[in-house]
């Protein structure tokens, strides 16, 4: 089993030597750890792993492999938890769940929930689940996890299922994104080029070497140099990422295109978002806490001749955007559009790439408030959908 977690490893492009394995095998064989499936992740992440910059990437592979082991060797593993959670999870039918959206508006929109939330706090005084009222597991009531409600409070639950919740009441935590990555296609970069303006600027230190031959020439043969500033891409962009949540299963693809902008622009600063842009965003995911910016602050720092690029599935809960306090994350004071507005009314140059197909967006309330906010600078993250923006931003 070991051997081929190697392999599995080797296969994700991860610098794990043979060297490193045999310590990590060496280590198990005098018992350093237990064979909990913590104490060995810990150990091997020691033993393979030298550089922290690859912690996120082992992760990834660790968890793809040992996926619902409990035990490295323990044959008595306990069921995984997620198997035992399916059997109590309400199996709804499509009647059903018509049933529940009919009945939402009962609440009354974001501020009765809100007051619902409040009052069910000071009410309940222990665990439950299923039913449509009390914050539980399961059931239909819009507080709690692993149940159905098309706008809901996720609370307590570990990733989303539905995306309909309009907040999630639990900290969660993004990886970013790796900008190493190995692109399978030069069709991302290709097309980034096209947004390219070279001119020489800075200090001459770069041979020219036809001006060189003709002052040489001119001089009777004595050496005459002629230096000139290197040639550089002057477009500068600012790249805005929207993390986490619906945007998981689009990290591959978003991670090629980091990797392309970051090798392509020389004049290129990445920020981090979720959902939707407000008054702070970030550009470490592990320190998005205590390490926020200003958004205003960068519209004052980069100037209206930046590019700006938003990429993101603007797949959230209408109130993200529309509602003072609607962020999941936080009570926001102003809401999402308002900020989108200000982006936009800095930069002349901006758009929007969505990793979405093109032809759902109609079906997302959010995404269409987006689109009306945005006007025609929304594109699909294709390849065609790149080609179009970039000739957008050219313009």
């Amino acid at each position: 089993m070991l051997v081929d977690f190697f392999l599995h490893l080797k296969a994700a492009k991860l610098p794990v030597s043979t060297r490193e394995f045999l310590t990590l095998l060496d280590a198990l064989k005098h018992d350093v750890v237990t064979a909990s499936i913590d104490d060995f992740y810990f150990l091997a992440r020691t033993c393979l792993i030298k550089d922290e910059a690859l912690y996120d990437r082992f992760n990834l592979a660790f968890g793809a492999y040992f996926k619902g082991v409990e035990g490295v060797f323990d044959l008595r593993a306990q069921i995984p938890e997620e198997w035992i959670r399916k059997l109590i999870e309400g199996n709804l039918s499509d009647e059903d769940k018509a049933l529940v959206k009919a009945s939402v508006d009962k609440l009354g929109g974001w501020d009765k929930l809100m007051e619902t939330l409040k009052a069910r706090l000071e009410e309940q005084r222990g665990r439950h689940q299923g039913g449509s009222k009390w914050i539980g597991t399961a059931g239909t009531s819009p507080f709690g996890a692993y149940g159905f409600n098309p706008e809901g409070i996720r609370i307590g639950q570990e990733g989303g299922r539905n995306r309909s919740a309009i907040k999630v009441w639990d900290e969660r935590t993004f990886r970013n994104l790796d900008d190493s990555v190995e692109l399978n296609t030069r069709n991302i970069k290709i097309a980034l080029r096209r947004l390219r303006r070279f001119a020489r600027e800075g200090v001459p230190e770069e041979l020219d070497l036809d001006a060189t031959i003709d002052g040489t020439a001119k001089n009777a043969g004595w050496l005459d140099l002629h230096l000139v500033p290197e040639r550089r891409n002057r477009v500068k962009v600012l790249l805005f990422l929207d993390v986490g949540g619906s945007m998981d299963p689009h990290v591959q693809v978003c991670e090629e295109l980091f990797s392309a902008a970051k090798s392509e622009f020389r004049h290129l600063e990445y920020f981090y978002f979720h959902n939707c842009v407000y008054d702070y965003v970030w550009r470490d995911n592990r320190r998005r806490r205590n390490e926020r910016i200003a958004t205003f602050d960068l519209l004052h720092k980069y100037g209206p001749d930046w590019r700006l690029v938003l990429v993101g599935d603007a797949a959230m809960s209408p109130y993200e955007i529309v509602q003072a306090g609607g962020s999941v994350e936080y009570m926001n004071d102003e809401p999402g559009a308002a900020w989108l507005k200000r982006l936009i009314d800095t930069y002349r140059h901006a758009i929007w790439l969505n990793p979405e197909p093109e032809r759902s967006w109609g079906y997302s309330r959010s995404t269409q408030i987006v689109l009306e906010l945005l006007g025609p600078r929304m594109f699909p993250l294709t390849l065609d959908g790149l080609q179009r923006g970039i000739a957008a931003l050219r313009k």
